[in-house]
């Protein structure tokens, strides 16, 4: 059900030092899917039968949500991995998502970090990035900061993407439904590795991506409560952050030297008339 900020009441709450047992359930997988260690660890599995996910067992309106992530070794071409991944508990055609998926490779190729935002429903915002390091190698944090001012994507805490609240403007924002955090890893080789060229080898199955350091903070849904606002509870950091001089000069690092897609350049998807997102010729911070 469509969740409207005037109808629902908010407690703030925080997972801290985020435990999944308590924070998500694997929602499907037929068991490829394994929460490890005590709640400290989840891996994800993807054969050829199916692949898996989690689900957050709270939807939010606004937050700081990181989880660090080891994402399938060695050849990987086909799949997906993602995190972040918040969808509507109701999808539709106005439908809010935010969406960090990582497309594996052929062995010895970079993966490629895949962002999109929706807001009520309007997508296609898609950025994407080489990271600068080797994402199968050792555990690296992801990051979404989201709340009614932007959203800022960031790794290992450098921001590579952000998104502003433009609504006065006449851009959507995605700031009055709720959403739950999803994660998964599942085949898409009809268009994930070099568009679709480069199909999945199942000799190399099962694929496996492991997740830990889970932490949600923030206005989480409740049948009773206060506000974000009244709350005193948890760290609120995030409510208002922004770009400093340093988070801006990591965004143009990002964007000059390892954003290798940016909807926002594409002259041939976007003709005259009307021509690129209206947003795209905003100021970028």
């Amino acid at each position: 059900m469509l969740k409207l900020l005037v109808a629902v009441a908010f407690l703030f709450g925080v997972a801290a030092a985020g435990n999944f047992s308590k924070d998500v359930t694997i929602n499907w997988g037929n068991g490829n899917g394994k929460i490890l260690d005590g709640g400290k660890t989840v891996s994800l599995n993807l054969d050829k039968s199916t692949g898996s996910g989690f689900e957050s067992n709270y939807e939010f309106l606004y937050g700081r949500f990181d989880v660090q992530m080891k994402l399938v070794p060695n050849n990987s071409a086909g799949t997906v991995t993602t995190f972040l991944d918040p969808q509507m508990a109701s999808q539709g055609n106005s439908h809010d998502e935010i969406d960090l998926e990582f497309l594996g490779n052929a062995s010895g190729q970079p993966y490629t970090l895949h962002t999109n935002i929706f807001a009520k429903g309007v997508g296609n915002r898609e950025q994407q990035f080489r990271l600068w390091f080797d994402p199968t190698v050792a555990f690296h944090t992801y990051t979404i900061i989201w709340n009614s001012q932007r959203i800022i994507i960031l790794v290992d805490n450098r921001p590579i993407r952000v998104f502003n609240n433009n609504e006065a403007k006449g851009v959507a924002f995605p700031n009055n439904q709720t959403m739950k955090v999803y994660a998964s890893l599942w085949n898409a080789d009809d268009w994930a590795t070099q568009g679709g060229q480069v199909k999945t080898d199942w000799s190399k199955a099962p694929f496996t991506a492991y997740y830990r350091n889970y932490n949600a903070d923030g206005c989480v849904v409740s049948a009773s409560g206060n506000s974000c606002t009244n709350s005193t509870a948890g760290n609120q950091a995030w409510k208002t952050q922004g770009l400093d001089a340093n988070g801006r000069k990591w965004i143009r690092w990002a964007q000059d030297k390892q954003m290798i897609y940016n909807y926002c350049t594409d002259a041939k998807r976007f003709p005259k008339p009307p021509g690129f997102p209206k947003e795209c010729g905003l100021p970028r911070f």
